[in-house]
């Protein structure tokens, strides 16, 4: 029996799809305020450990009064670059609360974050020099590669033989000689070996084995893991959620026992990004055509990938569901379908192939967990207007958050 994700988390509380449309426009991101603020204490208390801190990832969703309530709920930050900084200090983040993963960045960026007082990771040996120039005898983080990757996609995997980020394992020795080079302290050091894993044991051994490296700085105040938590896409197909409890109290005893050998109990970071944000949301869109293209049937919509790029960059996968005059359609009669949006692209493909409840010409679609990498990904591709986000808030009560473009911000820039 499929198993509504709305339905089962009264998740529009005293409004319906169609009266959120009617009010704030299609395509538009719908948020739920409660959802957001247990995915953060979720992640708070994950680990036993007295300096266990998180790190909300804003590149998987910036919206600045998520970002107050993810300040209101205890959490640090980190960025990746001086715009994140920007609207994170907006939100009311002091500099301390801010990690900034800097890749690939140039002198003034770098500035941008120095000038703020705010630790900066570099992960390359030649930006550490650089850093070395414009710092010297300042502290900074350096970004490890463990030499293995774990993700859902080849284009997510941070770490291992075949990507751009991080410090090789055997350049240590080179990050002291340039760390000594210019007075510097290594303060931390930090890993991101992918994203959206849904078993903690990879996980675990990761920062096992970082762990291992750890030992080999002096003045250490912190260890960053990185993210990379996962949420079940597939819900409706009974996909089981991450297990947190015992996940975290391994987590705990690495790092109890990690602080007695190396004589501190130094700060133990993560950064979840997806975890926190991706669950929140469900993106609304309309349904203008159903045709079919030599035996294919075809949903066409206002989701392009304009909206919502994961599908088409990452070949993600999203439930959907289906409203009529407000209500859920269930799936007592199917067809196998696929959801397309309106840019002129073959690849705009939101799902493909997919059997569900029988859809009708003025229906609305509800993508599913479209939270992180949803809106931070829009664009203004085929000049089209980025969709408006609406919280959801504690009360039931919607209220606009973010709005919708004009055509008039088209050419705000000329």
């Amino acid at each position: 029996m499929t198993t509504y994700f709305s339905e089962t988390t009264n998740y529009y509380k005293e409004d319906n799809p169609e009266q959120l449309l009617k009010k704030y426009g299609s395509p538009l991101y719908v948020y739920s305020e409660e959802i957001f603020r247990k995915r953060c204490k979720e992640m708070a208390t994950l680990v036993p450990y007295e300096n266990f801190k998180v790190t909300y990832s804003i590149k998987a969703n910036s919206n600045l009064s998520l970002l107050k309530i993810a300040k209101e709920e205890g959490l640090h930050a980190d960025a990746m670059s001086p715009g994140e900084i920007f609207v994170l200090q907006e939100a009311g983040f002091k500099s301390d609360e801010i990690f900034y993963i800097s890749n690939n960045v140039s002198n003034e960026e770098m500035m941008y974050a120095i000038d703020r007082d705010i630790v900066i990771s570099v992960d390359s040996l030649s930006q550490l020099e650089v850093y070395g120039k414009i710092a010297p005898g300042k502290k900074v983080c350096v970004r490890l590669n463990p030499g293995v990757g774990a993700g859902h996609h080849e284009k997510v995997i941070t770490a291992g033989k075949k990507t751009k980020f991080g410090i090789n394992l055997d350049k240590i020795d080179k990050i002291k000689i340039i760390a000594k080079k210019y007075n510097l302290t290594i303060c931390g050091i930090n890993q991101h070996i992918g994203s959206l894993f849904m078993s903690g044991k990879n996980y675990t051994e990761s920062v096992e084995n970082v762990l291992i490296q750890a030992k080999k700085f002096e003045n250490l105040e912190f260890v960053d893991f990185g993210g990379g938590f996962g949420v079940p896409y597939k819900k409706q197909e009974g996909e089981p959620r991450l297990e947190l409890q015992q996940f975290g109290q391994n987590l705990g005893k690495i790092f109890d026992e990690f602080a007695k050998e190396y004589g501190k109990k130094i700060i133990f970071r993560i950064e979840p990004g997806r975890y926190i944000v991706a669950e929140s949301c469900i993106l609304l869109g309309k349904v203008y055509t159903k045709k079919s293209n030599y035996e294919k049937l075809y949903i066409g919509t206002d989701l392009g990938f304009n909206v919502l790029l994961r599908p088409a960059m990452y070949d993600s996968h999203h439930e959907v569901e289906v409203y009529r005059n407000g209500k859920l359609v269930k799936d007592e009669q199917t067809e196998n379908v696929s959801i397309v949006g309106n840019i002129c692209e073959t690849g705009d493909v939101l799902i493909k192939d997919r059997d569900l409840p029988i859809i009708e010409e003025g229906d609305i679609i509800g993508a599913m967990d479209a939270g992180a990498y949803g809106y931070s990904m829009c664009s203004n591709y085929n000049n089209r207007l980025r969709p408006a986000e609406v919280l959801i808030n504690k009360d039931g009560q919607s209220s606009i958050i973010r709005r919708r473009d004009t055509l008039e911000d088209l050419l705000q820039n000329f």
